[in-house]
């Protein structure tokens, strides 16, 4: 299992790398690269999180794709760093505003992946009410 979270993480952060040079987003300009790469990861672990309720995959899958590929390609450690880096600079109102957005489309995002994959691939259905004991049946 170590192995599969291993390669994830390493795809997940050479993607996370890739549009980081493909999009430098240097403060004290709005870190738009790591607000972007922190939603979309947001937006793929409710999707997967939907979509492992749904199937039955190899038992890798979801170390690989969760733990590994999409926890190498967010990064909270870069989210702080560039508020930090906004305060230091004397732009404290745009550190605020990338504060505040990227937990509010960091949770939208899972919402919005888990409603998609429901929606798409529903969850099987639960067991009959009778397998479940109750006050009756006791």
């Amino acid at each position: 299992m170590s192995g599969a979270v291993a390669c994830g993480g390493a795809l997940g952060a050479l993607a996370r790398h890739g549009l980081g040079v493909l999009f430098p987003a240097a403060p004290p300009a709005f870190p738009w690269t790591t607000l972007v790469i922190n939603t979309l990861g947001c937006l793929l672990i409710g999707a997967l999180v939907g979509w492992l309720v749904a199937s039955a995959p190899h038992r890798l899958a979801g170390p690989f794709l969760s733990t590994g590929a999409l926890g190498g390609f967010t990064t909270f450690s870069a989210f702080a760093v560039d508020v930090e880096a906004l305060v230091h600079l004397g732009r404290p109102g745009t550190a605020v505003a990338y504060l505040v957005a990227t937990p509010a489309l960091a949770l939208s995002a899972v919402f919005a992946g888990t409603a998609l994959i429901r929606r798409v691939r529903p969850a099987p259905p639960a067991p009959p009410a009778e397998d479940v004991p109750t006050e009756r049946t006791r």
